[in-house]
């Protein structure tokens, strides 16, 4: 039996459509993994990336901070995390987060320094304050970069999440935990199936947003 024989049997048993076990009930629960995770990743990286690339401090610090979150297992801090603070969504949330604010963290910063010094300047010289240069001037022109950032760190977020499957929570993960306990081989195709299309769809999604949040005139430049 090859993988495209496991691909429709799965979705083709009508079991697998109602019930708690849903397919519905499985991508939202993993959906709301990864929006919680991403919206946290973000609130964290965002600010943090973009103060720090548009007074140009801190450069080093945040490379080795990334560089130092990159190396972290997720599977490994999940249950680290599990041991350390029990049962619950949290020990779940931080390897995801920690996961994304890398790319979001390091992509923002280096939007911002990248940028063509002359506009800043003009912004500058007009009487704007700095808040004003980074929202109206700076962060316009480095959203494609910035969206990139926050696309990186979403696909990992959906690709990872799974691992909540591992600590007794839902999402596509379930597919693939409970069916390698059961031998279910139909089963675990069938959730890496869906984790796949759902990184598709966040693909799509950031494609998307980025050709209607970004200017022509800097999609044209850039």
């Amino acid at each position: 039996m090859n993988v495209l024989h496991f691909v429709q049997a799965f979705f083709g048993d009508g079991a697998h459509w109602h019930g708690q076990d849903a397919i519905p009930t499985r991508v939202t629960e993993h959906l709301l993994y990864s929006l919680e995770a991403l919206a946290v990743a973000a609130a964290i990286g965002l600010p943090v990336g973009l103060v720090t690339g548009h007074y140009g401090r801190g450069g080093n610090a945040l490379a080795l901070i990334a560089t130092a979150a990159r190396a972290l297992p997720s599977f490994g801090l999940l249950v680290l995390m599990f041991t350390w603070l029990g049962f619950g969504q949290l020990p779940v949330m931080i390897p995801l987060v920690a996961l994304a604010v890398p790319p979001i963290l390091v992509t923002s910063y280096e939007a911002i320094r990248s940028l063509d010094p002359s506009p800043v300047d003009a912004a500058r010289g007009m009487g704007m304050s700095e808040a004003r240069v980074l929202v109206q001037v700076e962060l316009p022109v480095a959203l494609p970069l910035v969206l990139s950032g926050l696309r990186t760190a979403a696909v990992q977020i959906v690709s990872t999440a799974t691992i909540a499957a591992y600590v007794g929570f839902g999402g596509l993960g379930r597919y693939i935990i409970d069916g390698l306990y059961q031998k279910d081989y139909e089963k675990v195709v069938g959730g890496a199936t869906l984790v796949a299309g759902m990184a598709l769809a966040t693909l799509l999604v950031f494609w998307a947003v980025s050709r209607f949040a970004v200017s022509p005139g800097v999609r044209r430049g850039g």
